[in-house]
């Protein structure tokens, strides 16, 4: 079997045209601080990291990192190539352990972890592309004809726009929405009851027939979400997102076990055992791990088992073609978060122009191609322009 003969790491540095986002977009954990300047600044990314994993052959896979890039580039380059080169990719479950291990006293979370998940979704890419198989086929095959797909944007903004925005959405049929509260403990009363008109005002437009997801993205606290949560029972949310700071286990399962409004997160939670730490304490009611930060393909199936023990369901954080696989091939992920193409706001939006390849939503739902290989992605130069890439 081929062997790995080397891994390319690439930062595509966004200098194209961005759409300003306005204030009070979203609540996000600076909130607590002293506002000096913009607070969302270190949650905007306009910078992404490609991982290529090449094969003796020629075959490449495909990984990436949207999290600090250039300081997982360097993490890549100097630390886990060495590692990894050489490597039979079949191996993969020896390989992670291998990264996982000789960097356990530094890498188990943020930086290094992001890496490891760069490259694992990158060998996963390219076992797909050696056997010809999509990936989803390598973790178990099809669960459902088709993903169904939640639209995740209606950040906060007036209610006019963010009811404008929410008709428009309902045009392309989806079944489920997510929003993001613009205000948080620091905005008093006030700032709750504008919280409260934005929920409405959405209810109002997409009714209660659809789910509707609310995000406060690490922005709020404890005592502010026990205030919150009754208030938002009567709108009938499907979940709530990040009400406190990654850490604050204790309170994640406070809120949970309150049994008003179900609690998720996850997203900033690295690897295994700290997802399952969540899951023990009864933290979340849904799963949101980021496969590019919680160890990639390999740790993200074993964090779907454990999740299934603990009937707890797996929604992974983003679109992206990696978590549509992982959906895809896992009956306890029921839905797949979708961002719809749109110019260059908070960032998410670079993977469209970045990749070609990503799956479409039509009338609510995404396909995957049971004939293509790999994650079925291609890196792509169409806008390289608005680029400048640093290798």
């Amino acid at each position: 079997m081929t062997k790995i003969k080397s891994i390319r790491t690439r930062v595509w540095n966004w200098t194209g045209p961005t759409v300003p986002p306005q204030g009070n977009f979203c609540t996000n954990a600076s909130d607590a601080l002293w506002d000096k300047g913009d607070a969302m600044a270190s949650f905007r990314f306009h910078q992404w990291l490609t991982c290529e994993v090449e094969a003796e052959d020629g075959t490449i896979g495909i990984g990436n990192a949207a999290l600090a890039p250039t300081v997982v580039k360097k993490a890549i380059d100097d630390w886990y190539a060495p590692l990894v080169i050489g490597e039979d990719p079949f191996d993969y479950a020896y390989i992670w352990e291998k990264m996982y291990r000789r960097t356990h006293a530094w890498g188990r979370k943020g930086i290094g972890m992001t890496a490891i998940s760069a490259i694992d979704i990158a060998i996963w890419d390219l076992m797909g592309k050696l056997v010809n198989k999509p990936v989803f086929k390598l973790l178990g095959g099809r669960t459902k004809e088709k993903i169904p797909v939640y639209y995740s944007k209606l950040y906060a903004d007036s209610i006019p726009a963010m009811q404008k925005e929410a008709e428009l959405a309902q045009k392309h049929g989806y079944q489920a929405y997510k929003s993001r509260f613009g205000y948080g403990p620091k905005d008093g009363m006030s700032g709750m009851r504008e919280n409260l008109k934005r929920v409405e005002a959405l209810r109002e437009v997409l009714g209660y027939d659809v789910d509707l997801m609310l995000e406060c993205y690490m922005g709020w606290n404890v005592d502010y979400t026990k205030r919150m949560l009754p208030k938002l029972e009567k709108f009938e949310p499907r979940w709530l997102e990040e009400p406190v700071i990654a850490e604050d286990v204790n309170g994640y399962a406070e809120l949970n076990a309150m049994g008003i409004v179900p609690i998720s997160g996850g997203e900033h939670e690295f690897g295994l055992i700290g997802c399952t730490d969540l899951l023990r304490k009864g933290a979340v009611s849904v799963l949101q791990y980021d496969t590019n930060r919680v160890g990639g393909i390999t740790a993200a199936q074993k964090i779907n088992a454990v999740a299934e023990a603990f009937q707890v369901p797996v929604i992974p954080h983003a679109g992206q073609m990696h978590n549509y696989h992982l959906t895809m091939a896992n009956a306890n992920c029921p839905i797949s978060e979708y961002f719809p193409v749109f110019d260059v706001e908070v960032g998410n939006e670079l993977f469209y122009y970045i990749f070609k390849g990503d799956a479409e939503a039509v009338d609510g739902y995404l396909q995957l191609d049971d004939d293509t290989p790999g994650l079925g992605i291609e890196i792509t130069e169409e806008h390289i322009a608005n680029f400048e890439v640093i290798e």
